[in-house]
C-alpha cells in the first residue's frame, strides 16, 4: 500500500517500514539455518555481534542494545560462557555488574557465521546492479546507525 506525504498527496510507494519487515522477516528465516549448523540461536548471534573482545558492556546495557529484556539475555549469556564464547567478570567499579567480553573462540565463531551469512546474502544483493547495491548498502548502514529516539520521536 502506498504512503502519503503529511499534505496527504500519494507518495507512490509504501511505507518503509511496509518493506522492512518482510524483507527482515525473510532475511531472519535465512539466516536460522545458517547459524543453527554454528550452534547458535539467533539471540545468542546477535550477543556475538555486539560484543568485542574488550570487556566493555554491563549485561543491562547489552540487553537494550541488542533490544533485549535484560532478565531474558541472562539465558543466553549463560549458554554463550558454558560454551566458552564469552567471559563474564565483575567490574571492579561495581561489584554488581558484569562486564562482557568474546573469547577467542566467540571471535572465530562469530566471523565464521557472518561470512557464512553475508556470503548468503550475495545472493540477493546481486539482483541490485553495482550502484544500486552501494547505495542500498550505505542507507542501510545509516539509517541502522541512528538513534532509536531519533526514528521513534
Amino acid at each position: 500500500m502506498a504512503g502519503t506525504t503529511p499534505a496527504g498527496e500519494p507518495t507512490g510507494r509504501p511505507d518503509l517500514a511496509a518493506m522492512v519487515v518482510p524483507l527482515s522477516r525473510a532475511l531472519v528465516a535465512a539466516e536460522l539455518p545458517v547459524l543453527r549448523r554454528r550452534g547458535l540461536s539467533m539471540w545468542g548471534y546477535m550477543v556475538l555481534l555486539a560484543l568485542d573482545s574488550q570487556p566493555l558492556r554491563t549485561q543491562a546495557a547489552l540487553a537494550e542494545s541488542v533490544g533485549a529484556d535484560k532478565t531474558r539475555i541472562i539465558g543466553v549469556l549463560d549458554e554463550l560462557q558454558q560454551a566458552g564464547l564469552i567471559r563474564r567478570q565483575a567490574d571492579p567499579a561495581d561489584r554488581r555488574a558484569r562486564l562482557l567480553s568474546l573469547t577467542a573462540d566467540g571471535l572465530r565463531l562469530r566471523a565464521a557465521a557472518q561470512a557464512d551469512i553475508q556470503c548468503q546474502e550475495e545472493l540477493l544483493l546481486a539482483q541490485l546492479s553495482p550502484d544500486d547495491r552501494r547505495g542500498f548498502l550505505r542507507a542501510l548502514q545509516i539509517l541502522s546507525s541512528l538513534p532509536r529516539q531519533e526514528i521513534t520521536g
